[in-house]
């Protein structure tokens, strides 16, 4: 799905998002043999070393906000993980409207899918036992009150995801998930970010589907990828999407808001209609490192935000090792790694600057010092104060002088 400035200023599930490919061969969820369904999602399990990850932790106590466009709490490999949040969107379209709640209820599973029949068939999440909270935003597309949301302003819209954010921060949720898209900064958005980062919370959004790459770009072109927000905004885990054989996928945006990359091609998800679908954009992407910040934050409730951000983006796979691309970031999530660094991180006392002061201030290390001014002491007071009388005799001898030839003219 190819995206327009105006469709990421006017945010819609989708617009940074999944797109269907096709129905897997299991489709009913209580179908006997859903087996298919985990089979395909070991790629990205794979990609992303998930399975090490689940030695230490499935995502237990956590609760991740998706700020979406709603969650069916109904299907199979949700039941029991969802809480309904406010609906800030302001329309009136019924939870069991078959266009309600699409884009949101596939990153939830994506997110914290635990299967059905114990666990044997259906969509496995990366946090199978964290907890949803769904907090509605945006309307899908095919949503009936789509246009009158399409239809608000700016200014509105951008704050309906502020109140959400807040929301989130404020019932606990320690993860934010948004695969979501504006092409506007938002001052009120922007506060509620500062407001979640500050109060501990990782924050995740999807970089977009624009397909454009700022290194593309050259003198008179205007292919560079476009802003996204809340993706651009300071503290935010903006993440890209890769292929199934690593390479970046051709719609992902690549720009310098871009951390890491994960699964965004065929990413196997649960829809509201209890069916399974594989799906396409960052917004998969986002929801699968979401995931992960999640685990880490199931065993170390008390990281913070960029201790997280840290663990993820040092042990993202990249090739070379250490190197930045603005179409993946740092790399392809490693959820085993970074749960391991994260546990390093956490563990490391508070250091002081290893770095001299005078590397940064006064010119540099290799600058002149100027010559200190010392202090004059007694000695040097007493010199002084006798060069001042002598001065001062001087000028008045001198007065004394031009008076006396005055009289003598006069006389």
């Amino acid at each position: 799905m190819r995206v327009t400035p105006r469709t990421l200023g006017r945010v819609l599930a989708g617009a940074c998002a999944a797109v269907v490919l096709g129905v897997l061969p299991a489709l009913p969820a209580g179908a006997a043999v859903a087996d298919p369904v985990q089979q395909q999602q070991q790629w990205v399990f794979g990609m992303m070393n998930i399975p090490a990850a689940w030695q230490v932790t499935k995502g237990a106590d956590v609760t991740v906000a998706v700020i979406d466009s709603g969650v069916n709490p109904d299907v199979s490999d949700l039941t029991g993980s969802v809480v309904t949040g406010p609906d800030y969107t302001g329309l009136h379209t019924s939870e069991n409207n078959p266009d309600w709640g699409l884009h949101g209820t596939w990153m939830a599973s994506i997110i914290a899918g635990h299967g059905h029949d114990d666990g044997a068939d259906g969509i496995i999440g990366v946090a199978p036992e964290a907890k949803i909270l769904s907090i509605r935003v945006i309307p899908d597309k095919e949503d009936p009150g789509y246009q009158t949301y399409n239809a608000e302003s700016e200014e509105r819209i951008q704050g309906e995801l502020a109140d959400g954010i807040i929301t989130a921060v404020k019932d606990h949720a320690k993860v934010i998930s948004m695969s979501i898209g504006y092409s506007a900064p938002s001052g009120a958005v922007r506060a509620a970010i500062q407001y979640a980062y500050q109060h501990g919370t990782v924050l995740v959004a999807s970089s977009g589907n624009s397909g454009d790459n700022d290194t593309r770009h050259s003198a008179g072109s205007s292919d560079m990828a476009p802003v996204s927000f809340p993706a651009e905004y300071p503290g935010v885990i903006s993440v890209g999407a890769v292929t199934m054989d690593r390479q970046p996928a051709s719609f992902s945006s690549g720009n310098l808001s871009v951390k890491v990359a994960a699964p965004g091609k065929g990413v196997p998800a649960q829809g509201r209609n209890g069916l399974y679908y594989t799906v396409d954009g960052t917004s998969p992407a986002c929801a699968l490192v979401a995931g992960v910040a999640a685990l880490i934050e199931s065993r170390y409730p008390a990281i913070s935000p960029a201790l997280v951000e840290e663990a993820l983006t040092t042990t993202a796979q990249q090739s070379p090792a250490g190197a930045y691309n603005v179409l993946t970031g740092f790399g392809i999530v490693n959820a085993g790694a970074a749960l391991t660094e994260a546990g390093r991180l956490i563990k490391e006392q508070p250091q002081g600057s290893q770095v001299a002061l005078d590397t940064h201030f006064g010119g540099g290390a290799a600058a002149v010092p100027a010559e200190p001014v010392t202090s004059g002491g007694d000695g040097r007071l007493v010199a002084f104060m006798v060069l001042v009388l002598l001065s001062l005799a001087v000028v008045a001898g001198g007065i004394v002088g031009i008076v006396r030839t005055r009289e003598a003219r006069r006389g």
